[in-house]
């Protein structure tokens, strides 16, 4: 019989969690421009992945309306081309992540 610990490699500069693909319609608001549309393509509890109408400026504050979720802050950490990254203030919930990838109902008070 064979046996052997497993251990995972250490990966620098990896995400703190998964991410999921997703599509989901969301607005954005913030300091310096009106609510407008855009689209959430990615998404993990710490951050999304967003094709926008606009441009956003790297290290601005917006406010991301999440379908079913509602508005959760975020800090835009890059932009190119119309497609931005950010990073939520606050972690969404595992109920709130599992809820926009796919998941059931929200429970009370989860996001």
């Amino acid at each position: 019989m064979f046996a052997a610990e497993f251990q995972p490699a250490e990966v620098k500069g990896g995400r703190r969690s998964p991410r999921s693909a997703v599509s989901l319609d969301a607005r954005i608001g913030g300091s310096g421009f009106d609510r407008t549309l855009c689209r959430v393509v990615d998404l993990s509890a710490h951050g999304a992945r967003l094709q926008t109408y606009s441009d956003l400026k790297p290290g601005s504050t917006i406010w991301l309306t999440l379908p079913q979720i509602g508005p959760v802050a975020a800090r835009i950490v890059w932009s190119e081309d119309f497609v931005a990254g950010c990073q939520f203030e606050t972690p969404l919930t595992e109920e709130a992540f599992t809820l926009l990838v796919g998941g059931d109902e929200l429970p009370s008070g989860a996001a």
